[in-house]
């Protein structure tokens, strides 16, 4: 399940960053229309234009010009660095997306769970207990059983058994955050690697010519520090999932560290022997 959710998730961030870039029909206005004919026509219309120009149009006019100034600067940029870059992004939210389904489905209500547990040892033991356990999802369901299992060997093993199987889901809900954190620190990398490669050729430039033209310094920083702020920005998005994947972690572990403790003391209260 989990593998299905991380594959749907990586199927959909790579068909938006697909569709982000492909090419739109045109829409722009040829390139050889008159100058004077347009702004007669402009003058002409523009009593009428203003009035008739439904607000929806203007909203797809604006997408429009973004999404084009999006690819024209993905262009400018570099399709190698900047596609790199890209990549980055896309696999860094798909496994971020992946460990927010995953960490939803592996929070639980532990006071509701420890209540149940409570009632099905009064009324059929630890075997019901452990029916309850098995019918729950999440890492507190799965810790209670294991301590439940091996609650005729008494306390003390409880107690191991508890601590032991919470590091391994405590490692189960850090899966794949080493990975986000990488691609948070190869974004930027590659950003400043373009940006270099981009001033060594706009340098290039400068020694073919034998003139530092400003036009070709100007073109050619312009262009190197656009993969610069793309790797910043790529990994500032990255940055705050990962920050709330590992809150919601920590949140998650705190409540498994302290339902253990009330496991452990209900099973006292139910005078487990040690």
């Amino acid at each position: 399940m989990k593998k299905l959710f991380a594959l749907i998730a990586v199927f959909g961030m790579l068909m938006m960053g697909a569709s982000a870039f492909a090419q739109e029909p045109d829409e722009a206005t040829p390139a050889t229309e008159d100058t004077t004919m347009v702004q007669q026509d402009e003058m002409a219309a523009a009593t009428t234009t203003e009035e008739s120009v439904p607000v929806d149009k203007e909203e797809k006019g604006g997408l429009s010009v973004l999404h084009t100034n999006l690819k024209t600067k993905f262009i400018e940029g570099g399709a190698g660095f900047m596609g790199a870059v890209l990549m980055t992004l896309i696999f860094g939210l798909a496994l971020a997306f992946e460990r927010v389904i995953y960490l939803s489905l592996a929070t639980t209500n532990t006071e509701k769970l420890l209540l149940s547990v409570e009632n099905a040892l009064d009324e059929g033991g630890i075997e019901a207990a452990k029916e309850v356990c098995r019918n729950e999802r999440g890492p507190v369901a799965s810790i209670f059983y294991q301590g439940l299992d091996r609650a005729d060997e008494g306390i003390d093993v409880v107690e191991k058994s508890v601590i032991s199987y919470g590091s391994v889901q405590m490692g189960l809900l850090e899966k794949n955050l080493s990975w986000i954190s990488l691609f948070i620190a190869v974004a930027p990398m590659l950003g400043f690697m373009g940006t270099v490669i981009g001033m060594i050729q706009a340098f290039d430039k400068i020694q073919e010519q034998g003139d530092v033209s400003p036009t070709v310094v100007a073109g050619g920083i312009k262009v190197a520090l656009i993969t610069t702020v793309t790797g910043l920005i790529v990994a500032i998005i990255l940055q705050f999932f990962y920050n709330y994947l590992i809150s919601k972690v920590d949140s998650i572990v705190n409540k498994m560290e302290d339902a253990s403790i009330s496991l452990v003391d209900l099973l006292v209260k139910h005078n487990l022997k040690k």
